[in-house]
Protein backbone atom coordinates (compact mmCIF):
# COMPACT_ATOMS: atom_id res chain seq x y z
CA UNK A 1 0.00 0.00 0.00
CA UNK A 2 1.34 3.68 -1.23
CA UNK A 3 1.44 5.82 1.48
CA UNK A 4 -1.09 8.57 1.96
CA UNK A 5 -0.04 11.92 1.24
CA UNK A 6 0.73 13.72 4.62
CA UNK A 7 -1.25 16.64 3.91
CA UNK A 8 -4.12 17.59 2.07
CA UNK A 9 -4.84 13.80 1.63
CA UNK A 10 -4.64 13.44 5.53
CA UNK A 11 -6.78 15.73 6.42
CA UNK A 12 -9.65 14.65 3.99
CA UNK A 13 -9.40 10.96 5.27
CA UNK A 14 -9.47 12.44 8.67
CA UNK A 15 -13.01 14.86 7.70
CA UNK A 16 -14.77 11.40 6.72
CA UNK A 17 -13.82 9.32 9.44
CA UNK A 18 -14.87 12.31 11.99
CA UNK A 19 -16.29 9.94 14.19
CA UNK A 20 -12.57 8.37 15.26
CA UNK A 21 -12.16 11.62 16.87
CA UNK A 22 -13.17 10.83 19.84
CA UNK A 23 -10.56 7.45 19.26
CA UNK A 24 -7.82 9.91 19.05
CA UNK A 25 -8.16 10.06 15.09
CA UNK A 26 -9.30 13.71 15.07
CA UNK A 27 -7.48 16.67 13.11
CA UNK A 28 -4.08 17.38 13.55
CA UNK A 29 -2.53 20.49 14.10
CA UNK A 30 0.28 20.38 10.78
CA UNK A 31 4.04 21.47 11.51
CA UNK A 32 4.01 25.24 10.34
CA UNK A 33 5.99 26.24 7.70
CA UNK A 34 7.10 29.48 9.24
CA UNK A 35 9.92 32.06 9.11
CA UNK A 36 13.39 30.84 9.86
CA UNK A 37 13.31 32.03 13.61
CA UNK A 38 9.84 30.38 14.36
CA UNK A 39 10.87 27.33 12.62
CA UNK A 40 14.26 27.45 15.08
CA UNK A 41 12.10 27.58 18.00
CA UNK A 42 9.89 24.65 17.02
CA UNK A 43 13.27 22.70 16.65
CA UNK A 44 13.72 20.27 13.83
CA UNK A 45 10.74 18.09 11.96
CA UNK A 46 11.44 15.16 9.74
CA UNK A 47 10.10 11.84 8.30
CA UNK A 48 11.52 8.63 8.96
CA UNK A 49 11.30 5.14 7.64
CA UNK A 50 12.20 2.55 10.90
CA UNK A 51 12.21 -1.07 9.65
CA UNK A 52 11.11 -3.66 12.10
CA UNK A 53 12.72 -7.16 12.73
CA UNK A 54 10.40 -8.94 10.14
CA UNK A 55 11.00 -6.23 7.46
CA UNK A 56 7.83 -4.11 7.98
CA UNK A 57 8.71 -0.43 7.33
CA UNK A 58 6.93 1.45 9.93
CA UNK A 59 6.21 5.43 8.55
CA UNK A 60 7.69 7.73 11.79
CA UNK A 61 8.07 11.40 12.38
CA UNK A 62 10.63 12.44 14.49
CA UNK A 63 11.09 15.79 16.25
CA UNK A 64 14.17 17.07 18.41
CA UNK A 65 14.76 19.87 20.65
CA UNK A 66 15.96 23.49 19.70
CA UNK A 67 20.04 24.46 19.39
CA UNK A 68 20.40 25.18 23.35
CA UNK A 69 17.34 23.78 24.71
CA UNK A 70 17.88 22.87 28.65
CA UNK A 71 17.61 18.96 29.76
CA UNK A 72 20.79 17.83 27.63
CA UNK A 73 23.60 15.46 29.47
CA UNK A 74 27.06 16.10 28.84
CA UNK A 75 27.26 14.45 25.67
CA UNK A 76 24.29 16.36 24.31
CA UNK A 77 21.83 13.38 24.41
CA UNK A 78 18.11 14.61 25.56
CA UNK A 79 15.27 12.33 26.88
CA UNK A 80 13.22 10.17 24.37
CA UNK A 81 9.33 9.66 24.12
CA UNK A 82 8.10 7.27 21.80
CA UNK A 83 4.46 7.96 20.94
CA UNK A 84 2.47 4.97 18.79
CA UNK A 85 -0.40 6.25 16.68
CA UNK A 86 -3.93 6.00 17.98
CA UNK A 87 -6.40 3.30 16.21
CA UNK A 88 -6.75 4.40 12.32
CA UNK A 89 -4.42 7.28 12.85
CA UNK A 90 -1.21 8.33 11.59
CA UNK A 91 2.03 9.52 12.43
CA UNK A 92 1.09 12.82 12.00
CA UNK A 93 -1.78 12.67 14.83
CA UNK A 94 0.72 13.54 17.37
CA UNK A 95 2.30 16.73 15.34
CA UNK A 96 1.32 19.37 17.82
CA UNK A 97 2.27 17.43 21.26
CA UNK A 98 5.56 16.18 19.03
CA UNK A 99 6.48 19.96 18.96
CA UNK A 100 5.69 20.53 22.75
CA UNK A 101 7.61 18.28 23.50
CA UNK A 102 10.60 19.24 21.46
CA UNK A 103 10.00 22.45 22.70
CA UNK A 104 10.18 21.21 26.49
CA UNK A 105 13.71 19.24 25.78
CA UNK A 106 12.74 16.22 24.52
CA UNK A 107 13.50 13.98 21.48
CA UNK A 108 10.25 12.29 20.17
CA UNK A 109 9.51 9.90 17.38
CA UNK A 110 5.77 8.68 16.81
CA UNK A 111 5.21 6.18 14.59
CA UNK A 112 2.12 4.85 12.57
CA UNK A 113 1.60 1.35 14.33
CA UNK A 114 1.52 -1.56 11.82
CA UNK A 115 -0.98 -2.43 9.67
CA UNK A 116 -2.56 0.87 9.31
CA UNK A 117 -2.08 3.72 6.48
CA UNK A 118 1.74 3.95 4.64
CA UNK A 119 3.20 1.30 7.58
CA UNK A 120 3.67 -2.29 6.28
CA UNK A 121 1.96 -5.84 7.61
CA UNK A 122 -1.30 -6.25 9.20
CA UNK A 123 -3.20 -4.62 11.95
CA UNK A 124 -1.72 -6.71 15.11
CA UNK A 125 -4.00 -5.10 17.56
CA UNK A 126 -1.46 -4.86 20.68
CA UNK A 127 0.03 -8.13 19.53
CA UNK A 128 3.54 -9.95 20.00
CA UNK A 129 4.22 -7.95 16.67
CA UNK A 130 3.10 -4.34 17.71
CA UNK A 131 5.31 -5.13 21.10
CA UNK A 132 8.40 -6.18 19.30
CA UNK A 133 8.06 -3.16 17.56
CA UNK A 134 8.65 -0.85 20.40
CA UNK A 135 11.57 -1.66 21.30
CA UNK A 136 12.61 -2.02 17.45
CA UNK A 137 11.52 2.07 17.56
CA UNK A 138 13.64 2.82 20.68
CA UNK A 139 16.77 1.38 18.93
CA UNK A 140 16.32 3.59 15.86
CA UNK A 141 15.71 6.35 18.26
CA UNK A 142 18.84 5.52 20.02
CA UNK A 143 21.08 5.29 17.32
CA UNK A 144 19.29 8.13 14.98
CA UNK A 145 18.68 10.69 17.16
CA UNK A 146 20.52 12.50 20.19
CA UNK A 147 18.43 10.42 22.55
CA UNK A 148 19.32 9.31 25.88
CA UNK A 149 19.25 5.83 26.38
CA UNK A 150 19.22 5.76 30.39
CA UNK A 151 16.06 8.72 29.84
CA UNK A 152 13.28 6.40 27.78
CA UNK A 153 9.50 7.03 28.10
CA UNK A 154 6.37 6.22 26.00
CA UNK A 155 2.74 8.27 25.63
CA UNK A 156 0.26 7.29 23.64
CA UNK A 157 -3.63 7.57 23.19
CA UNK A 158 -6.06 4.78 22.86
CA UNK A 159 -4.42 1.59 20.85
CA UNK A 160 -0.75 3.92 21.72
CA UNK A 161 -2.40 4.17 25.66
CA UNK A 162 -2.03 0.37 25.77
CA UNK A 163 0.78 -0.16 23.74
CA UNK A 164 2.53 2.05 26.40
CA UNK A 165 1.56 -0.25 28.69
CA UNK A 166 3.10 -3.06 27.23
CA UNK A 167 6.22 -1.63 26.17
CA UNK A 168 6.95 -1.26 29.97
CA UNK A 169 6.58 -4.53 30.75
CA UNK A 170 8.05 -6.03 27.54
CA UNK A 171 10.82 -3.22 27.47
CA UNK A 172 12.90 -2.34 30.83
CA UNK A 173 14.32 0.50 29.28
CA UNK A 174 11.47 2.32 29.67
CA UNK A 175 11.42 4.47 32.97
CA UNK A 176 7.95 6.13 32.59
CA UNK A 177 4.77 5.76 30.67
CA UNK A 178 1.69 7.93 30.34
CA UNK A 179 -1.22 5.51 29.12
CA UNK A 180 -4.19 8.22 28.00
CA UNK A 181 -7.14 6.31 27.30
CA UNK A 182 -5.66 3.44 27.04
CA UNK A 183 -6.65 0.00 28.50
CA UNK A 184 -5.42 -2.27 30.75
CA UNK A 185 -7.74 -5.54 30.73
CA UNK A 186 -9.11 -5.80 26.61
CA UNK A 187 -10.29 -9.08 27.59
CA UNK A 188 -12.45 -6.55 29.93
CA UNK A 189 -13.06 -4.23 27.24
CA UNK A 190 -14.30 -6.82 25.03
CA UNK A 191 -16.73 -9.26 27.59
CA UNK A 192 -17.06 -7.46 30.73
CA UNK A 193 -20.11 -8.85 32.46
CA UNK A 194 -19.42 -11.94 30.27
CA UNK A 195 -21.14 -9.73 27.94
CA UNK A 196 -19.76 -9.04 24.57
CA UNK A 197 -19.27 -4.90 24.00
CA UNK A 198 -20.39 -5.37 20.42
CA UNK A 199 -21.21 -1.66 19.96
CA UNK A 200 -17.75 -0.63 20.46
CA UNK A 201 -16.20 -3.56 18.52
CA UNK A 202 -18.20 -2.69 15.73
CA UNK A 203 -17.41 1.58 15.87
CA UNK A 204 -13.43 0.01 15.98
CA UNK A 205 -13.60 -2.39 13.09
CA UNK A 206 -15.52 0.51 10.93
CA UNK A 207 -12.28 3.17 11.50
CA UNK A 208 -10.16 0.67 10.86
CA UNK A 209 -11.71 -0.69 7.40
CA UNK A 210 -10.35 2.48 5.41
CA UNK A 211 -7.20 3.50 7.05
CA UNK A 212 -5.75 -0.09 7.99
CA UNK A 213 -5.45 -3.86 6.62
CA UNK A 214 -6.75 -6.96 9.06
CA UNK A 215 -5.13 -9.67 9.33
CA UNK A 216 -6.83 -12.95 9.11
CA UNK A 217 -6.64 -13.42 13.12
CA UNK A 218 -8.04 -10.39 14.02
CA UNK A 219 -10.34 -11.18 11.48
CA UNK A 220 -11.77 -14.33 12.65
CA UNK A 221 -11.40 -13.13 16.36
CA UNK A 222 -13.97 -10.37 14.79
CA UNK A 223 -16.17 -12.50 13.51
CA UNK A 224 -16.53 -14.97 16.26
CA UNK A 225 -17.39 -11.90 18.61
CA UNK A 226 -20.24 -10.92 16.39
CA UNK A 227 -21.72 -14.14 15.87
CA UNK A 228 -20.85 -15.40 19.93
CA UNK A 229 -18.72 -18.14 18.72
CA UNK A 230 -15.44 -19.67 20.37
CA UNK A 231 -15.78 -17.13 22.57
CA UNK A 232 -12.12 -18.57 24.96
CA UNK A 233 -10.77 -18.34 21.82
CA UNK A 234 -11.61 -14.41 21.55
CA UNK A 235 -11.02 -14.13 25.63
CA UNK A 236 -7.53 -16.00 24.85
CA UNK A 237 -6.86 -13.50 22.21
CA UNK A 238 -7.62 -10.89 23.78
CA UNK A 239 -5.83 -12.23 27.21
CA UNK A 240 -2.50 -11.86 25.34
CA UNK A 241 -3.06 -8.30 24.63
CA UNK A 242 -3.70 -7.49 27.99
CA UNK A 243 -0.99 -5.20 30.21
CA UNK A 244 -2.75 -6.72 33.36
CA UNK A 245 -1.36 -10.27 32.49
CA UNK A 246 2.12 -8.68 32.61
CA UNK A 247 1.44 -6.26 35.27
CA UNK A 248 4.19 -8.47 37.78
CA UNK A 249 6.53 -7.21 34.58
CA UNK A 250 6.24 -3.58 34.90
CA UNK A 251 6.27 -3.66 39.00
CA UNK A 252 9.53 -5.43 38.41
CA UNK A 253 10.69 -3.26 36.21
CA UNK A 254 9.89 -0.02 38.63
CA UNK A 255 8.14 1.84 35.62
CA UNK A 256 6.57 4.90 36.66
CA UNK A 257 3.21 4.84 35.17
CA UNK A 258 0.36 7.53 34.39
CA UNK A 259 -3.26 6.21 33.66
CA UNK A 260 -5.76 8.91 32.57
CA UNK A 261 -9.04 7.52 31.21
CA UNK A 262 -12.56 9.13 31.37
CA UNK A 263 -15.61 8.41 33.42
CA UNK A 264 -17.55 7.83 30.23
CA UNK A 265 -15.30 5.68 27.97
CA UNK A 266 -16.91 3.73 26.26
CA UNK A 267 -14.50 1.23 24.70
CA UNK A 268 -11.99 0.72 28.12
CA UNK A 269 -14.62 1.26 31.24
CA UNK A 270 -12.88 2.58 33.87
CA UNK A 271 -13.03 -0.38 36.56
CA UNK A 272 -10.31 -2.22 34.75
CA UNK A 273 -8.02 0.81 34.87
CA UNK A 274 -9.17 1.37 38.68
CA UNK A 275 -8.02 -1.95 39.11
CA UNK A 276 -5.00 -2.14 37.23
CA UNK A 277 -4.06 0.99 39.05
CA UNK A 278 -4.22 -0.98 42.22
CA UNK A 279 -1.81 -3.46 41.73
CA UNK A 280 0.90 -1.49 40.65
CA UNK A 281 3.87 -1.12 43.18
CA UNK A 282 5.91 1.57 41.65
CA UNK A 283 5.72 5.41 40.95
CA UNK A 284 1.92 5.51 39.38
CA UNK A 285 -1.06 8.61 39.30
CA UNK A 286 -4.97 7.85 38.28
CA UNK A 287 -6.53 10.64 36.33
CA UNK A 288 -10.57 10.39 35.95
CA UNK A 289 -12.33 12.95 34.10
CA UNK A 290 -15.86 12.97 32.71
CA UNK A 291 -15.48 12.25 28.86
CA UNK A 292 -15.67 8.98 26.72
CA UNK A 293 -12.99 7.47 24.53
CA UNK A 294 -10.30 9.78 23.74
CA UNK A 295 -12.54 12.76 24.31
CA UNK A 296 -10.48 14.35 27.21
CA UNK A 297 -7.70 14.76 24.96
CA UNK A 298 -8.75 15.55 21.86
CA UNK A 299 -8.01 19.68 22.09
CA UNK A 300 -4.23 18.64 22.97
CA UNK A 301 -4.18 16.74 19.40
CA UNK A 302 -5.26 20.33 18.35
CA UNK A 303 -2.46 21.95 19.72
CA UNK A 304 -4.08 23.69 22.55
CA UNK A 305 -3.46 23.79 26.03
CA UNK A 306 -4.92 19.97 27.93
CA UNK A 307 -5.08 19.35 31.31
CA UNK A 308 -4.21 15.35 30.29
CA UNK A 309 -1.51 15.95 28.17
CA UNK A 310 0.21 18.73 30.39
CA UNK A 311 -0.08 16.30 33.36
CA UNK A 312 2.08 13.85 31.24
CA UNK A 313 4.36 16.19 30.22
CA UNK A 314 4.97 17.12 33.76
CA UNK A 315 5.12 13.17 35.07
CA UNK A 316 8.24 12.64 32.10
CA UNK A 317 9.29 16.17 33.52
CA UNK A 318 9.79 14.51 37.04
CA UNK A 319 10.91 10.52 35.84
CA UNK A 320 12.64 11.58 32.77
CA UNK A 321 14.15 14.83 33.62
CA UNK A 322 14.44 14.57 37.75
CA UNK A 323 12.10 17.96 37.67
CA UNK A 324 10.46 18.56 41.38
CA UNK A 325 7.26 18.15 39.62
CA UNK A 326 4.74 17.92 42.69
CA UNK A 327 1.07 17.36 40.59
CA UNK A 328 -0.74 16.55 44.44
CA UNK A 329 -1.81 13.74 45.49
CA UNK A 330 -1.64 10.40 43.14
CA UNK A 331 -5.23 10.28 42.37
CA UNK A 332 -6.97 13.00 40.70
CA UNK A 333 -11.12 13.05 40.07
CA UNK A 334 -13.02 15.55 38.49
CA UNK A 335 -16.49 14.57 40.05
CA UNK A 336 -20.12 14.91 37.84
CA UNK A 337 -21.92 17.21 37.21
CA UNK A 338 -19.83 19.82 39.25
CA UNK A 339 -16.76 19.56 37.70
CA UNK A 340 -15.20 19.54 41.15
CA UNK A 341 -12.11 17.98 42.23
CA UNK A 342 -10.27 15.89 44.18
CA UNK A 343 -7.08 14.11 45.58
CA UNK A 344 -6.67 11.01 47.22
CA UNK A 345 -3.61 9.01 48.51
CA UNK A 346 -4.78 6.00 46.93
CA UNK A 347 -8.12 4.46 45.03
CA UNK A 348 -9.24 3.12 48.43
CA UNK A 349 -9.57 6.42 50.00
CA UNK A 350 -11.97 7.88 47.58
CA UNK A 351 -15.05 6.33 49.29
CA UNK A 352 -15.03 6.59 53.09
CA UNK A 353 -18.08 4.35 53.84
CA UNK A 354 -20.33 2.23 52.30
CA UNK A 355 -24.29 2.74 52.44
CA UNK A 356 -26.77 -0.02 51.84
CA UNK A 357 -29.93 0.88 49.95
CA UNK A 358 -32.43 -1.85 49.77
CA UNK A 359 -35.31 -2.91 47.46
CA UNK A 360 -37.22 -5.96 50.00
CA UNK A 361 -40.39 -8.02 49.89
CA UNK A 362 -42.63 -7.05 47.36
CA UNK A 363 -40.07 -5.79 44.90
CA UNK A 364 -40.63 -8.83 42.70
CA UNK A 365 -41.36 -8.01 39.45
CA UNK A 366 -41.38 -10.27 35.55
CA UNK A 367 -40.40 -7.92 32.43
CA UNK A 368 -40.18 -10.09 28.57
CA UNK A 369 -36.77 -10.26 27.65
CA UNK A 370 -34.79 -9.05 24.86
CA UNK A 371 -36.82 -5.60 24.71
CA UNK A 372 -35.70 -2.46 24.95
CA UNK A 373 -37.22 -0.51 27.58
CA UNK A 374 -35.75 3.10 26.65
CA UNK A 375 -33.01 2.89 30.17
CA UNK A 376 -29.49 2.68 27.88
CA UNK A 377 -26.09 3.20 28.71
CA UNK A 378 -25.84 5.36 25.98
CA UNK A 379 -24.27 5.84 22.47
CA UNK A 380 -20.32 4.72 22.00
CA UNK A 381 -18.16 7.37 21.86
CA UNK A 382 -21.11 10.38 21.90
CA UNK A 383 -22.97 9.99 25.30
CA UNK A 384 -19.76 10.46 27.62
CA UNK A 385 -18.59 13.42 25.02
CA UNK A 386 -21.48 15.11 25.84
CA UNK A 387 -21.14 14.49 29.28
CA UNK A 388 -17.93 15.83 29.66
CA UNK A 389 -18.90 18.85 27.53
CA UNK A 390 -22.25 19.87 28.02
CA UNK A 391 -22.89 18.06 31.63
CA UNK A 392 -25.07 16.10 30.16
CA UNK A 393 -25.14 11.96 30.45
CA UNK A 394 -27.69 9.75 28.98
CA UNK A 395 -30.74 10.92 30.26
CA UNK A 396 -34.54 9.67 30.40
CA UNK A 397 -38.03 10.30 31.92
CA UNK A 398 -38.19 7.71 34.50
CA UNK A 399 -42.30 7.37 34.48
CA UNK A 400 -41.97 7.04 31.07
CA UNK A 401 -39.95 3.88 30.91
CA UNK A 402 -41.58 0.70 29.56
CA UNK A 403 -42.54 -1.29 32.35
CA UNK A 404 -43.18 -4.45 30.99
CA UNK A 405 -39.38 -4.34 29.66
CA UNK A 406 -37.62 -2.86 32.53
CA UNK A 407 -38.18 -3.49 36.36
CA UNK A 408 -38.01 0.34 38.14
CA UNK A 409 -37.04 1.14 41.71
CA UNK A 410 -36.85 4.32 43.35
CA UNK A 411 -35.57 5.50 46.86
CA UNK A 412 -36.86 8.14 48.83
CA UNK A 413 -35.01 12.11 48.33
CA UNK A 414 -32.16 12.03 49.57
CA UNK A 415 -32.56 15.78 51.05
CA UNK A 416 -28.67 16.19 51.85
CA UNK A 417 -27.67 15.02 48.40
CA UNK A 418 -24.98 11.90 48.56
CA UNK A 419 -21.67 11.93 47.16
CA UNK A 420 -21.26 8.77 44.95
CA UNK A 421 -17.30 7.90 44.64
CA UNK A 422 -15.84 4.05 43.00
CA UNK A 423 -18.42 1.10 41.76
CA UNK A 424 -22.10 0.70 43.00
CA UNK A 425 -22.56 -3.06 43.57
CA UNK A 426 -26.05 -4.44 43.01
CA UNK A 427 -27.31 -7.91 44.64
CA UNK A 428 -30.31 -9.34 43.58
CA UNK A 429 -32.11 -12.83 42.66
CA UNK A 430 -33.29 -13.69 39.39
CA UNK A 431 -35.57 -16.50 38.34
CA UNK A 432 -35.53 -16.54 34.56
CA UNK A 433 -37.77 -18.99 31.90
CA UNK A 434 -34.48 -19.52 29.59
CA UNK A 435 -31.01 -21.18 30.38
CA UNK A 436 -28.91 -18.04 29.20
CA UNK A 437 -30.15 -14.11 30.02
CA UNK A 438 -28.27 -11.09 30.06
CA UNK A 439 -29.67 -8.33 32.48
CA UNK A 440 -28.35 -4.12 32.68
CA UNK A 441 -28.47 -2.43 35.34
CA UNK A 442 -29.07 1.17 35.57
CA UNK A 443 -28.45 3.86 38.24
CA UNK A 444 -30.36 6.96 37.36
CA UNK A 445 -30.09 10.69 39.48
CA UNK A 446 -33.90 11.18 39.31
CA UNK A 447 -35.37 15.32 40.12
CA UNK A 448 -38.64 16.18 40.75
CA UNK A 449 -39.72 16.34 37.35
CA UNK A 450 -39.00 12.45 36.69
CA UNK A 451 -35.73 13.30 34.64
CA UNK A 452 -33.53 10.72 35.07
CA UNK A 453 -29.35 11.14 34.54
CA UNK A 454 -27.45 8.41 34.50
CA UNK A 455 -24.50 7.82 37.10
CA UNK A 456 -23.25 4.10 36.25
CA UNK A 457 -24.65 1.32 34.49
CA UNK A 458 -23.01 -2.49 33.71
CA UNK A 459 -24.18 -5.84 31.74
CA UNK A 460 -24.18 -9.19 33.40
CA UNK A 461 -24.76 -12.84 31.37
CA UNK A 462 -25.44 -15.71 32.36
CA UNK A 463 -26.00 -19.30 31.31
CA UNK A 464 -26.59 -22.71 31.69
CA UNK A 465 -29.10 -21.99 34.43
CA UNK A 466 -32.57 -24.11 35.18
CA UNK A 467 -35.45 -22.45 33.68
CA UNK A 468 -38.00 -21.51 36.77
CA UNK A 469 -35.46 -22.08 39.17
CA UNK A 470 -33.96 -18.45 41.23
CA UNK A 471 -30.53 -17.96 41.41
CA UNK A 472 -28.39 -15.30 42.59
CA UNK A 473 -27.15 -12.10 40.62
CA UNK A 474 -24.39 -9.86 41.82
CA UNK A 475 -23.43 -6.88 39.19
CA UNK A 476 -20.40 -4.33 39.65
CA UNK A 477 -21.55 -1.30 37.87
CA UNK A 478 -18.59 0.91 36.51
CA UNK A 479 -17.36 3.34 38.97
CA UNK A 480 -17.87 6.91 39.28
CA UNK A 481 -17.72 10.15 40.98
CA UNK A 482 -21.15 11.99 41.36
CA UNK A 483 -22.76 14.42 43.19
CA UNK A 484 -26.74 13.96 43.95
CA UNK A 485 -28.24 16.75 44.12
CA UNK A 486 -30.14 17.66 47.70
CA UNK A 487 -33.83 16.71 47.35
CA UNK A 488 -33.34 14.25 44.16
CA UNK A 489 -34.04 10.32 44.13
CA UNK A 490 -31.81 7.32 43.08
CA UNK A 491 -33.21 4.77 40.49
CA UNK A 492 -32.62 1.53 39.77
CA UNK A 493 -33.24 -0.01 36.72
CA UNK A 494 -33.17 -3.36 35.69
CA UNK A 495 -33.52 -4.33 31.80
CA UNK A 496 -32.44 -6.95 29.89
CA UNK A 497 -31.34 -5.32 26.50
CA UNK A 498 -28.71 -2.73 25.79
CA UNK A 499 -27.61 -1.30 22.09
CA UNK A 500 -24.11 -1.62 23.17
CA UNK A 501 -23.87 -4.98 24.18
CA UNK A 502 -25.11 -8.41 22.25
CA UNK A 503 -27.22 -10.03 24.87
CA UNK A 504 -28.15 -13.25 24.90
CA UNK A 505 -31.32 -13.22 26.28
CA UNK A 506 -34.13 -14.91 23.95
CA UNK A 507 -36.89 -12.86 22.42
CA UNK A 508 -40.33 -14.20 24.06
CA UNK A 509 -38.42 -15.55 27.15
CA UNK A 510 -39.54 -13.77 30.81
CA UNK A 511 -36.93 -12.72 33.34
CA UNK A 512 -37.95 -12.14 37.06
CA UNK A 513 -36.14 -10.17 39.72
CA UNK A 514 -36.31 -10.60 42.99
CA UNK A 515 -35.41 -8.02 46.15
CA UNK A 516 -32.61 -5.68 45.42
CA UNK A 517 -29.50 -4.34 47.41
CA UNK A 518 -27.24 -1.69 46.58
CA UNK A 519 -24.12 -0.81 48.14
CA UNK A 520 -23.14 2.43 47.52
CA UNK A 521 -19.82 3.63 48.01
CA UNK A 522 -20.14 7.15 49.76
CA UNK A 523 -17.63 10.09 50.42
Amino acid sequence: MARPQRSGGHRAASAVLAVALALGAGAVAQPAVAAPAAAQALGSFRLADITAQDGVVLKADVFTPPPGTPGADAQGRYPVIVQPASWGQNDLEYVAQGHRFAAAGYVVVTYTVRGFWGSGGEVDVAGPKDVSDISTVIDWALAHTPADPDRVGMVGLSLGGGLTLLGAAFDARIKAVASLSGWADLTDALYSGQTRHTQAAAVLAAIQAPTGRKSPEFARVLDDLFADRDLPDVIRWADTRSPAAYLDRINAHGTAVLLANGWGDSFFNPGQITAFYQRLTGPKRLELRPGDHATQELTGLLGFSNATWDGARTWFDRYLKGAPADQGQPVDLEVRPTGAHEEHPDWQSVSSRTEQLTFDAGARATVEGDRRSGASGGVALLSGLLDQAAHQPPTVLVPLLDRSAAVVRQSQPYWQGLQVRGAVRLHTTVTASAPQGTAVAYLYDVDALGVGRLIAHAPQSWSGRPPGQPFPLDVTLFPTAYDLPAGHRLALVLGTRDDLYGGVTPPGSTVTFGPADLSLPLR
